[in-house]
């Protein structure tokens, strides 16, 4: 039996927090689906280096480029402010070793901050934007800024394309999938999982990528019933 979730759900859920509903649909808690998690790289109008540690994305492209599609980039943040403003922006890829570095960008993040020394990481200057990278990255993203977009229309969040003009990759990273995707590869976000039996959101849970076979082994087995 599948449970039905619609819109006036949300009533069956509680919030860890007041207005967590308003920041985030309850449809991201109900569906929890993985994200991958990264480092938003900006530099802040005083000039101070910015990182904001983000999930909520997808990446994909075509002949006509390979396009960053990053939701919930919230407008009252630095981020959002530093992008629209620069028009640029790097997503830096990190293991889950850097996780608690992560966290120590959300809590130390005030005007006057410079979050790369909140989390103990290192500057290095990107080739074609003004953004700054994350030396301590095993990938970065140079994007420039193709779309700003309130899906919502409510003025709380905001879907930033960006256009990937350069990417910067560790050598070990890409001789072979076994870094990449494993525990020293993308890490990733699952969110305050819900369980709508008692209404209670989980904590947030950190996971990694499992390899399973190659696609020529899986296309060959057997029809799931």
């Amino acid at each position: 039996m599948k449970r039905e979730i619609g819109m006036e759900s949300a009533e069956l859920l509680y919030e860890n927090w007041p207005g967590q509903f308003d920041s985030f649909s309850h449809m991201e808690f109900a569906c929890a689906i993985p994200q991958v998690l990264f480092l938003i790289s900006t530099r802040k109008e005083n000039g101070q280096p910015n990182l904001c540690f983000h999930s909520w994305s997808s990446f994909g492209g075509d002949a006509g480029g390979y396009f960053a599609v990053m939701q919930n980039v919230a407008h009252l943040s630095h981020t959002y402010q530093n992008i629209v403003r620069e028009g640029e922006f790097c997503i830096n890829f990190v293991s889950a070793d850097y996780y608690p570095n992560c966290i120590a960008t959300i809590t130390g993040n005030s005007n006057e901050s410079n979050e790369f020394e909140e989390g103990h990481f290192t500057v290095e200057p990107a080739r074609t934007v003004k953004a700054p990278r994350v030396k301590e990255s095993f990938m970065t993203l140079e994007c420039q800024l193709a779309c700003n977009v309130d899906l919502s229309r409510k003025g709380i969040n905001s879907m930033i394309i960006g256009r990937v003009l350069h990417a910067a990759i560790e050598q070990k990273y890409i001789e072979g999938v076994d870094k990449r995707y494993g525990k020293q590869g993308f890490m990733f976000n699952i969110h305050e999982p819900a369980d709508y039996a008692t209404g209670q959101l989980d904590d947030t849970h950190l996971a990694s990528l499992e390899v399973l076979g190659s696609y020529v082994e899986y296309k060959n087995k057997p029809f799931a019933e």
